[in-house]
């Protein structure tokens, strides 16, 4: 009789444990499920996405006597080691968060005449990429900071680190984006006369849009493989 007693009690706790074991195979994510899924498909976008979702062939800014104006993408950088990509000064601060990747490419203004390099810069999470964001300046010098992404044959094929006269930081969630912008004649400098910040003021507006394209959140396909829910 206690055999038999004991048989039911373990037939009841092993049907209960089924039972509960098939809810939580078939119910879908909870918040926060859902939340940390948001966060890695976030997190992983510089690798998944495509170079040309990164970085737009255009994007709009402000014009310096009002308006708005587009700046072209002249092209996109193959590499994306974090090595190299910025000046020495600020490559340990890299390193030291846990830079997974540098994505650069290089845009001209409409009038043709002021070049920007934009960088992506990707770490393991927030925190580790407002550290490294934090070792570049934060009033527009443009060292130490992104290094000036040439194409040869193009009319950026004279931006060099000595063209740089302005840049810009900007963070949000694990992403740091950096630019750096000179003249397109290739001027140094050193020689440029008067400085005139304005000039290059909108090569933050690229940085801010394409963070803001990075790290706007989407709503959770469970479905597709980008995602982890």
């Amino acid at each position: 009789m206690a055999a038999s007693a004991l048989t039911l009690v373990c037939a009841v706790t092993a049907g209960v444990a089924a039972g509960a074991a098939g809810t939580e195979l078939t119910r879908g994510p909870n918040t926060a499920e859902l939340r940390a899924a948001v966060q890695r498909e976030t997190a992983e976008r510089w690798r998944t996405w495509a170079a040309g979702r990164v970085f737009p062939a255009r994007l709009p800014y402000s014009a310096e006597q009002g308006g708005t104006e587009q700046a072209s993408r002249i092209g996109i950088s193959p590499r994306t080691s974090c090595a190299g990509a910025v000046d020495t000064a600020a490559d340990g601060a890299l390193r030291a968060a846990g830079c997974r990747a540098v994505l650069r490419a290089t845009y001209i203004d409409e009038l043709r005449g002021v070049l920007v390099t934009v960088g992506v810069a990707a770490f393991p999470d927030e925190r580790a990429a407002a550290r490294a964001g934090a070792a570049f300046p934060q009033a527009g010098e443009p060292v130490p900071g992104l290094r000036p992404l040439a194409f040869r044959g193009t009319v950026a094929d004279r931006f060099t680190p000595a063209v740089r006269q302005a840049g810009s930081v900007r963070q949000a969630g694990p992403y740091v984006v950096l630019t750096t912008a000179g003249q397109a004649d290739g001027r140094p400098a050193s020689t440029a006369g008067e400085q005139r910040p304005a000039v290059f003021a909108f090569g933050g507006e690229l940085a801010a849009h394409v963070l803001h394209r990075l790290t706007t959140p989407r709503l959770p396909d469970c479905a597709a493989p980008e995602w982890q829910c």
